[in-house]
């Protein structure tokens, strides 16, 4: 998040400095970012961007190669073959004969990628011959990190053709490698060997594996989060030290030590809330759910006759229900189709984990926040998960947040439906009443909606009116403008 937000002030000013090797790095590095936090369709976005800038430029060519096999993984992803190979055809033209140790390091991850998609289509022989080259250059560049992914591609290419036990020692001994000597390449091995497996028909080994990518996931995660939001209470602590000393001779009335503390706990959980944004990112595009079900669930609350200064902190805490959700790996988060019984076993822990890593935040007030995190999914009949609580076991912070959640979700289109009307909504809504939702809090709720409709007539502008104050999703929203207007000024340059 902190890089994307650099990567988007340095765009701008390269492009101010006329700087193209820059602008095209600084793309293809926020390219990186996207693809490291799963978000394929910017990533292969950025990536293009990054190609459109060095076309018809000569020193840019090794830029553009990167970018070019760099597609090719993020099209391996999303299972876009076509897509893949086109782009790895490509970066292999670019990079021709390689002579430095880089050049043989990149040539050895674009050859491992190749036969990666020659494998996906069937294409054994051919793929093979693109292993021994990775092979080749990984050996010559001296590089840990390209050995371990042309062993992995061969380990695939193995299976293949029919060798599974070949293969997928050594994936094994690629996933041991990861893990001896290059942790950085461990989540990638781990993926592999999973895919291995499941080529192989070993579900139940595939699963073990997978559930240490989720462990490793949530781990890693955890500790970034509360690295950077330790961090972050650092600074602020800071800031309030010098404030508190201005502040001696300012009125200390009960309506200003509220204010204060308000601003300090929207202060305090600023980088929660990013981690939480970014968390949903693979459903919620624009980044702005999390804020819409915060505000809802809170003005339900609210008519529910909770205090106001609860209500606050459960528009806060609301929008952090499923920062869980960074825990959980992208093979499961991303998946398209119906879960097997254990990946709905995994991706339902992101209740559990969400609410583990806010209990560490070292925040008082986020005892609202982890609550939600842990019991947002419950029903209120005790069909839900993870503790099966029912009715008025079910904290009211997590029943106001259910509803809301659900609605927004049914609401707003998600890479798996389309948007339902908001008459459509509601009349499901009701249906679950008694059933998944508190049947007096969706009785205010069937009427709360029409009413806020009413008022102030576009709902989402007005329920996500905080996320436009939101750093992370302003350097977003200038990186997607950035591509647009580039690249509809490289379409009008070429008609």
């Amino acid at each position: 998040m902190a890089a994307l937000q650099c990567y988007a002030e340095a765009i701008k000013f390269a492009q101010e400095c006329g700087d193209l090797l820059q602008v095209s790095g600084i793309w293809n590095n926020t390219g990186i970012a996207h693809l490291s936090s799963a978000r394929y369709a910017e990533a292969i976005a950025s990536f293009e961007q990054a190609i459109n800038v060095a076309e018809n430029q000569p020193e840019l060519s090794s830029t553009s190669a990167q970018a070019n096999s760099n597609i090719a993984l993020a099209s391996l992803h999303v299972s876009d073959i076509k897509r893949g190979l086109g782009a790895i055809v490509e970066a292999i033209r670019q990079y021709g004969v390689p002579k430095t140790v880089s050049e043989m390091h990149d040539c050895a991850l674009a050859e491992s990628h190749y036969a990666r998609l020659l494998l996906e289509i069937g294409m054994v022989e051919e793929a093979r011959s693109h292993c021994e080259l990775a092979k080749k250059f990984a050996a010559r560049s001296k590089s840990q990190r390209a050995e371990v992914f042309a062993s992995m591609a061969e380990g695939l290419a193995d299976i293949h053709d029919g060798n599974s036990d070949i293969g997928l020692t050594r994936l094994k001994r690629a996933l041991e490698a990861a893990r001896r000597d290059m942790r950085v390449t461990l989540q990638d091995a781990l993926a592999m060997l999973i895919h291995g497996y499941r080529l192989c028909g070993q579900p139940d080994a595939a699963l073990v594996y997978l559930r240490e990518l989720q462990r490793l996931h949530q781990d890693g995660r955890e500790r970034a989060v509360l690295l950077h939001h330790n961090l972050h209470l650092r600074t602020i602590d800071g800031q309030l030290d010098v404030l508190a000393d201005a502040s001696l001779e300012i009125s200390q009335s009960e309506l200003r030590k509220r204010l204060v503390g308000r601003d300090r706990v929207r202060a305090q959980v600023a980088m929660l809330e990013q981690q939480s944004v970014a968390a949903e990112l693979h459903d919620d595009a624009t980044g702005e759910h999390c804020y819409r079900v915060g505000r809802l669930a809170s003005l339900l609350a609210r008519a529910f006759g909770i205090d106001d200064d609860t209500c606050f902190l459960i528009d806060l805490a609301a929008r952090m229900h499923d920062i869980g959700k960074l825990a959980i790996p992208d093979q499961i988060l991303l998946k398209p189709g119906r879960f097997t019984p254990a990946e709905r076993e995994i991706m339902e822990t992101h209740t559990t984990a969400g609410a583990d890593l806010l209990a560490k935040s070292g925040i008082p007030q986020m005892y609202v926040a982890e609550e939600i995190a842990r019991h947002h999914h419950e029903r209120f009949d005790g069909t839900g998960y993870p503790a099966r609580l029912a009715g008025a076991a079910i904290p009211i912070a997590a029943r106001v947040t259910a509803l809301a959640d659900v609605f927004d979700a049914l609401t707003h289109i998600r890479p798996y439906k389309e948007a339902w009307p908001v008459a459509d909504a509601i009349a499901e809504i009701a249906r679950q009443r008694g059933k998944h939702f508190d049947p007096a809090l969706t009785d205010l709720f069937l009427t709360l909606v029409p009413a806020l409709q009413r008022e102030h007539g576009d709902l989402d502008a007005f329920l996500g009116v905080d996320a436009k104050h939101s750093k992370f999703i302003q350097a977003r929203k200038t990186l997607a403008a950035a591509l647009k207007k580039d690249v509809n000024e490289q379409f009008e340059m070429r008609r």
